[in-house]
């Protein structure tokens, strides 16, 4: 067993103080991973700005917006760990700190050749503050909440941080009309905010005096920054290029020795016995497939709201808020069926709903009328919501014996490698599908096939990278037959983007399969230890006894329970 922090230690800050406050310190978090949520999607409606300002390509555009969500799935793990080692509070003031520059920093990018490298890099920059400062919070949240509190607060954390990432487009949007730059400055009064509360909060700044996982943290950063690179570079390299599967199965080979290396040492970065417990597994697919289209359907909805719907960026951004507004209603709703019934309900009904919702979205969207896809919009993302924060409290809660920051960094590693297995996947059935479509229509029109592939290349990439898409100009037959052709261009973009829609209801499908093998066991605020124990894993177990009866112990790592000669707790 590790030892803990003790009073002396990190946390003496506190005893003068008394305990912390519940909800300046659940304000505080909310407002410092409302920043990385957003982050995740707000470029998304500012890129053609960027790229016009900037003179960025197409494919730097793409690793702008991936390069943040490549970080955070690379360093979550890591960030997790550190959290438990030097303390909650002091790495989510750290990761604060690291965002919020960074933030400042690709605000102020210098137009030039060096634009593109400077904004991916801060933008990398932004993710590893995000993976430092998420799974703090997180372990912060459920440190100052008693059990019997527990599940509401994680309910709302999850809910309100998760229906964050819709707010992106619909903050871009407006903050756009202003100037792009401005969707990176406004992190800094958040983190401000952030920052003043929690110092008000008197959180204690609890810690473990394990030793890093160094060789690990290495490991599961190169694992997955290779196979996100491979998926990411699909597009680009092709799926026949040695290069992208060099980058794919290399990745997946790291992440295995990964999880044979951790089985090994002593003080690992992640416990995988946490995946002993069905619920927990459960819990991880069911989120890993839902991800796949959560953080994706804002990038290819705004793109083609802004393409085959001819939408502004603001207008864009409001053909997302009826995403948002089924999700923030539906996550409160999962909060309640869990506290009352457990997760599997909540689970299969979410993902069902999320399943039936983007198939019919994408049957929709030929149409090329907002108003006719309205209610599959809403639905789709009441399926999300409905399952995203019941998914995330019952694998924390299911894992209790173990580290918070740990189960945490799995979970969250989970949800972000989806994402950015999602765009890059999508992204790349995009790509080629419109790539075929403008040709037959080019085609169609008289223009030689060479020519016409050549023009369908050069507007696939421009729309999937979300370039500037004004007509082309000049007076060739090219040119011509483009302005010709831009209205039936604009149907093959929708054409494509239904392929990409249907696949997000596919990941829902998988993700409903998934939810059906949950035990649909309930969590109800005793410990759970995921390896420990003569029954079952994850089975409830009596609540351990404290280590240190006359100080306030912070739940994070429950002492070993009294156990009787036969074993059991």
């Amino acid at each position: 067993m590790s030892k803990r922090g003790d009073s002396s230690g990190s946390g003496a800050s506190v005893g003068a103080t008394g305990a912390p406050n519940q909800t300046v310190a659940l304000a505080a978090m909310l407002f410092a991973v409302s920043m990385t949520f957003i982050d995740q999607t707000i470029v998304s409606i500012a890129a053609p700005d960027i790229i016009d300002e900037l003179g960025l390509s197409s494919s730097g555009m793409q690793w702008v917006i991936n390069a943040y969500l490549l970080t955070l799935a690379a360093f979550f793990a890591l960030g997790g760990r550190l959290a438990d080692i030097v303390g909650h509070r002091r790495i989510m003031v750290i990761g604060t700190l690291v965002f919020v520059v960074s933030s400042v920093l690709c605000g102020c990018v210098p137009t030039g050749s060096f634009a593109q490298s400077w904004l991916i890099t801060f933008r990398a920059f932004q993710g590893l503050g995000a993976a430092l400062m998420f799974p703090a919070a997180l372990a912060v949240v459920i440190a100052v909440f008693p059990v019997e509190r527990r599940g509401r607060a994680l309910a709302l954390f999850f809910g309100l941080s998760g229906a964050l990432t819709a707010v992106g487009p619909l903050l871009g949007g407006w903050l756009t009309g202003w100037t792009w730059r401005a969707i990176f400055w406004v992190n800094v009064p958040v983190a401000v905010i952030a920052l003043v509360l929690t110092a008000m909060a008197h959180i204690k700044n609890t810690s473990r005096r394990d030793r890093l996982d160094v060789p690990g943290a290495v490991l599961v950063a190169v694992g997955m920054g290779l196979s996100v690179l491979g998926f990411q570079q699909a597009s680009t390299w092709g799926w026949g290029s040695v290069a992208t599967w060099a980058c794919i199965v290399g990745g997946v080979l790291v992440l295995v020795f990964f999880c044979l290396f951790e089985l090994r040492v002593r003080d690992p970065l992640i416990k995988l016995q946490v995946f002993k417990d069905r619920a927990f597994a459960v819990d991880s697919a069911v989120l890993f497939f839902a991800m796949l289209a959560f953080v994706p359907v804002f990038f290819f909805a705004s793109v083609y709201a802004q393409v085959s719907l001819g939408s502004s960026p603001n207008q864009a951004a409001l053909f997302l808020l009826y995403f948002f507004v089924g999700f923030a209603i539906a996550s409160q709703w999962g909060g309640r069926v869990l506290d009352k019934r457990g997760a599997k309900p909540a689970l299969t009904l979410g993902t069902a709903i999320g399943a039936v919702g983007f198939a019919l979205w994408a049957s929709k969207l030929t149409d090329l009328e907002m108003h006719d896809q309205w209610p599959y919009v809403a639905l789709a993302g009441a399926g999300i919501g409905l399952l995203l924060s019941p998914a995330s409290t019952d694998a924390v809660n299911r894992a209790i014996g173990a580290s918070y920051g740990e189960v945490t960094g799995i979970t969250q590693t989970i949800r972000n490698f989806a994402a950015s297995v999602g765009l890059a996947v999508f992204g790349t059935v995009l790509t080629h599908v419109t790539t075929d479509r403008v040709v037959e229509t080019l085609r169609s029109k008289g223009l030689p096939a060479g020519e016409a592939r050549d023009a369908a290349r050069s507007v696939a990439e421009a729309v999937s990278g979300q370039a500037d898409t004004r007509q082309p100009s000049g007076g060739g037959d090219v040119a011509r037959t483009m302005r010709d052709s831009m209205d039936a261009i604009r149907m093959d973009f929708a054409e494509a983007n239904r392929w990409v829609f249907y696949g997000m209801a596919i990941a829902l499908g998988v993700a409903f399969i998934c939810s059906l093998f949950h035990p649909g066991t309930r969590v109800t605020g005793v410990a759970t230890t995921p390896s420990a124990g003569p029954g079952k894993p994850g089975e409830p177990t009596a609540p351990p006894e404290p280590a240190e009866p006359a100080e306030p112990v912070e739940p994070v790592e429950p002492a070993e329970p009294k156990r009787s000669a036969g074993g059991a707790p």
